[in-house]
């Protein structure tokens, strides 16, 4: 049981990692702008179906406005400015070099967390976060000063895609496919739209076409193989297998890009592994209480939290609608999701927390 959906993250992280390679191809025929909006529109016709299933996209029209504001700076930041930047590095560095920058995002989401999102990290975290800084800059020396600029666009990405993931995970009123959809189509039109002001299009409607493709695969199709990754066997499991996806994208920019794998990427590629481990590692536990709390959100009810029954369901089912939370207190390892920000109250009798993992 737990199988299929393992292998539908690595399938995700597959998907994923081929959009590096295949953007390189696609940056002779368009603009870093043009090209960021195309994938993103193609990814917005690969999110469709899984944003469209069984309830079509309503919850987004019930969403407050503290939702949605961070619906718009998921984004501005992950879906307008993280793309740009992220083919702004690739058009300097190689595909293979690019592919490993990008698991600088895990390190810039726990940093985030800390200094903005009222997280904490542990030992085993900023050990995390400081071997991934190593590697990053054993894969920036060699390539000189193009090297360091190329991986300090790549970085950048990393902290816009590092404020989507904290703003997403706190999105409590609209389903994930449905906040990926309306990212996708409003970050791709807008991106579209610079790149058409800036410069004129030149790509033919083949190359328009292959980069549609490229986006609905690689962004889309790999989103939704995602979030059903995560409904089958919890974000922890389902991220340590999408942690691959940089990875495999090494092995295609080596494969179908003809690029060298020099012993820099081996051994730079070891050091995103342990640190990436190391982040995913990160536990905290303690005991904390919840005030009373009514909100929408997809939920489960064997987490812990969601206590109310629906006759004929099983505890296990992914589902949303409007409930209540009554106060509670209890002590269980969590992360900082939805339900587990750090503004809740600590009770004085807590154990020693070992502070939580940041993702």
């Amino acid at each position: 049981m737990r199988a299929r959906p393992l292998a539908v993250a690595f399938l995700a992280a597959a998907l994923f990692g081929a959009a590096t390679p295949a953007s390189k191809l696609l940056l002779s025929s368009f603009t870093p702008f043009q090209l960021a909006g195309i994938l993103y529109l193609g990814a917005a016709l690969g999110v469709l179906p899984a944003a469209w299933q069984r309830t079509g996209i309503r919850t987004l029209w019930r969403a407050d406005r503290r939702n949605r504001l961070r619906l718009l700076g998921a984004i501005g930041f992950g879906g307008i400015a993280g793309p740009v930047l992220l083919l702004l590095g690739l058009r300097q560095g190689a595909a293979a070099s690019v592919s490993l920058w990008l698991s600088s995002e895990i390190a810039a989401t726990a940093l985030l967390g800390v200094l903005l999102f009222r997280d904490r990290l542990g030992s085993l975290g900023w050990a995390g976060v400081l071997v991934v800084f190593a590697a990053t800059v054993l894969l920036s020396a060699p390539e000189g000063n193009a090297g360091l600029a190329a991986g300090g666009l790549v970085v950048l990405a990393c902290v816009c895609w590092g404020l989507d993931n904290h703003w997403t995970a706190l999105l409590d009123a609209i389903r994930p496919s449905e906040s990926a959809l309306v990212k996708s189509l409003v970050a791709g039109a807008t991106n579209l739209a610079i790149g058409l002001a800036l410069d004129p299009l030149q790509a033919d409607p083949a190359q328009l076409l292959a980069a549609l493709f490229v986006g609905a695969w690689t962004y889309g199709v790999s989103m939704a193989l995602y979030i059903a990754a995560a409904q089958g066997i919890g974000a922890t499991r389902a991220q340590l297998a999408f942690a691959s996806a940089p990875f495999f994208g090494v092995v295609l920019a080596v494969l179908a890009l003809r690029e060298p794998l020099h012993l820099v990427h081996v051994a730079s590629g070891l050091l995103f592994l342990a640190g990436s481990g190391l982040l995913l590692l990160e536990r905290h536990s303690h005991v904390h209480a919840h005030a009373a709390l009514e909100h929408e959100h997809s939920h489960r009810h064997d987490d812990g939290h969601h206590d109310h029954t629906h006759a004929g369901m099983p505890a296990s089912t992914r589902h949303t609608h409007r409930h209540r939370h009554e106060p509670l207190v209890h002590a269980h390892p969590h992360v900082p999701y939805l339900h587990h920000r750090h503004h809740h109250r600590h009770r004085a009798d807590a154990a020693p927390s070992e502070h939580p993992r940041a993702r």
